[in-house]
This record gives C-alpha cells, structure tokens and sequence, in this order.
C-alpha cells in the first residue's frame, strides 16, 4: 500500500545573527544553510497495517507524513501510496488518503459538525446513499448523536477531536495518516479515540500510519514501528523485537505487605530502580528472571508481584542515545 525507497526532503533556511548591522547587511547577502528534514528514508507497508511512526521532535516525522499525502513534493526519492505518485495529487489518489492532525481542525468554528460533513460528502462526490450510512456508523461507533448539532465552538476538545475523525472518514479512505491525534486529549478520550481506530482499521482494512508522543497510543495500537532520528531510519520492525533490542532486562514490580530492608531486595540479584515500604522495582536479565522472582517469594513479604518491559520511553530515549553517540563518531573520523 505505501512504498519508500530513498526519500529526502531538503530545506534551505536564510540565516543571520541577531542585530540591526546583521539585518542590514542580509538585505544584499544572504547566507543559507540546509535543513535535511528527511535524509534518504525507505521502508514498505502493507495494506492494512497499523505502523507506528516515531521519532523525536524535529527528526522528520511531520514532513514524511505531508510528503505521503502530497503536500510536500520531495527533493529526491520515490515514494507511492495506494499506487499513486503523493505529489502529483490525482483525485482517485485525494479520494484514498487522509490526514488527520491533532493540531489543526477542518471544522467550522461557529457551525455544527454536521454542516462540515455535509461540506465533505461533496466535495469528496460520495454517493448520498452511501454517506448516510457511513455517517450513522461513524456516529454510533464515536458516540456523536448529541454532539454533531451543536456549534463547534461549544465543544471540548475532546469531543472536536471525534468528530475530526468522523469528518476524515465519511469516504472511506484506504490510508489514514493520525498525526498526533489524541495530543492534548485526557486519558478517558485517549482510550476512547485508539478503541476507534483500531476498530475502524479492522472494520474496513485500512492502512494506518500513527505518530504520537504518548506511547500507550502506540503500544495498544501498533504491532510495527518505523523510527526515525534526524531525518534517517533508525528501526523497522516489531515492537517487541525493539524492546528486545534496546532494553532486553525485564522489570520486576514487587508490592511488599510490609517495609523490608534494602539490602534484603539487592540480594535478589537484581539492579534495584526504587524501593518504598510498599513496593521494590528492580531490573533484571531475562535469563535470571525466574531465578529472582523465586527468591522474592521465598524471602520477601509479596503481597503481588508484576514483570513487564521497560517503558516504551525509555526504550526511544535509549535508540536515540545510540544514534547521537553513532554520529558523535562519524563526525570524529571525518
């Protein structure tokens, strides 16, 4: 459904130092200086994925996604989306894709949602028979019938952001591009807006694209995650098997039913994280895992016990910290 291969995205960026003499003197000369957004990116997926696209800010994420949907024409490289070249805009392609943004609205600030899906059953020409029934399923899948009346304006955020994603799917696209779309979102509508997706992905086999800085967004919704850093490919693959990579230690979570000396918990083996009177966090190698989780029981008050990965944050910030320390070395042996 979407194909890669070598895409860069350049920008050149005037730049000057501050000051009045500085300003004058960029009136006659101008210094510029280039940006590389996206630096020679590939990578395939499949109809009907749901891919996680991550990366830290300004490591190209955004400019990747609006050269997708063709709003970007890129520099160098070949990109194609459900067939169709992004940049050269053809209708069947606009009909395919959508782009929701977290940070932007196509709704009408002082009318209801209702007058903007009106608004898109005509300009994207969908049958009226067939709006009708997209839209009663949207509204019964979003919980929209007491909200699609009322102005825009009137609405929480929350509630502007499901009907975003009713307004971005009344036809049908076979690719959806969610960039940052539960962004400033509590965790009750967070939920809410990932069960939507995810059931809108398997209802109807689109392809899903998803940034988000909330990683819960991307542990419940992507099986697969593209990452990128400073406009290069840094992983590609499963999400397990990027925790495998990064942070192979599993954290033992042990809620004690009584205070225990710190010295009781390090002789489990473990690194210990925290220790309070009520819980002992430690970090341990997979392989040793069993052996220290028979010890806590056997010596420690347990009164429940959990082992999961180490946090999707940390893991990021660990491939990030690989990828800053990778190009400190290239940089020293040029």
């Amino acid at each position: 459904m979407i194909s890669v291969r070598n895409l860069v995205k350049h920008y050149k960026v005037h730049s000057r130092p501050p000051g009045l003499a500085a300003a004058v003197r960029s009136v006659f000369r101008r210094s510029f200086q280039t940006v590389r957004a996206v630096d020679g990116i590939s990578f395939e997926i499949q109809p009907g994925e749901r891919v996680g696209f991550l990366g830290p800010n300004g490591a190209g994420k955004t400019t990747t996604l609006k050269m997708l949907s063709g709003l970007l024409r890129p520099t160098s490289g070949e990109a194609r989306v459900a067939g169709f070249r992004p940049d050269a805009r053809e209708r069947d392609f606009l009909r395919s894709i959508m782009l929701v943004t977290g940070q932007k609205q196509q709704l009408l600030w002082d009318l209801p949602p209702a007058e903007t899906f009106e608004l898109n059953r005509a300009v994207y020409d969908v049958p009226r028979a067939e709006y009708r029934q997209t839209l009663d399923e949207l509204v019964n899948l979003l919980d929209l019938s007491e909200l699609i009346g009322k102005p825009t304006r009137q609405l929480s955020l929350g509630e502007r952001m499901k009907c975003e994603l009713a307004a971005a799917l009344l036809h049908r696209p076979k690719v959806l591009f969610l960039d940052e779309p539960t962004i400033g979102l509590d965790v009750t509508m967070q939920a809410a807006v990932r069960s939507f997706i995810q059931s809108y992905n398997e209802r109807t086999g689109a392809t899903v694209i998803l940034t988000s800085h909330y990683m819960d967004d991307v542990a419940a919704l992507c099986p697969r995650v593209i990452v990128i850093d400073r406009g290069d490919l840094s992983f590609d693959g499963s999400l397990d098997a990027l925790v495998r990579q990064i942070q192979p230690e599993k954290r033992v979570i042990l809620r004690l039913s009584q205070p225990v000396e710190r010295l009781a918990v390090e002789r489990l083996g473990g690194r210990v994280i925290s220790l309070s009177d009520a819980e002992a966090k430690l970090q341990v190698d997979g392989s040793r895992l069993r052996e220290l989780v028979a010890a806590a029981l056997a010596h420690l008050p347990i009164a429940d016990l959990t082992v999961e990965d180490a946090p999707l944050e940390e893991v990021l910030a660990g491939l990030f910290a690989r990828g800053r320390d990778r190009g400190r070395e290239s940089a020293v042996a040029r």
